[in-house]
């Protein structure tokens, strides 16, 4: 089914139940998933869905995570407030991942960052540029060294 998509004009619709059926989850289980603000197309996180998650998501509209650590289904936002609303999900060309384009309210990040994705590495000079962070205290294009407390870094 969802290579038969290629060769469809867009916008012809699929039996959901058949292309979950041909979702390639690993071995865990898990597809990964890619949270996307609908409105700005900003990327706010990547997670992992098992397919009670996106059934759950499917049918109640919160978006739903499996979460890896702690082994049980994620609610975005059910501790932090930090919610998704579930606005379209898209499957990849070969069915291994998942965008979810939602309404993200609060902080995408657990660190409380709008998205989790603050870090860029720029250029050839190793510099990576966290802009949230350095836009904000004066440090941008630092080396990442200068601004990295020496416990986080890794030879």
């Amino acid at each position: 089914m969802i290579e038969q998509a290629e060769n469809l004009p867009l916008g012809t619709s699929l039996p959901w139940m058949e292309v979950l059926a041909e979702l390639r989850f690993n071995g865990a289980g898990l597809l990964p998933a890619i949270a996307q603000q609908f409105a700005t197309g900003e990327v706010l996180m990547l997670a992992r869905k098992n397919r009670e998650a996106i059934e759950e998501t499917l049918t109640s509209g919160p978006i739903c995570y499996w979460s890896r650590s702690t082994k049980r289904l994620w609610r975005k936002g059910e501790a932090s407030g930090h919610t998704q609303q579930l606005r379209e999900l898209r499957v990849d060309c070969d069915g291994d991942t998942l965008l979810l384009l939602g309404d993200q309210t609060g902080a995408a990040c657990h660190a409380g960052r709008p998205h989790s994705f603050y870090n860029a590495l720029r250029g050839s000079g190793g510099t990576a540029d966290g802009h949230d962070r350095a836009s904000r205290s004066g440090r941008r294009g630092q080396p990442l060294a200068q601004r990295m407390p020496r416990a986080s870094m890794t030879p």
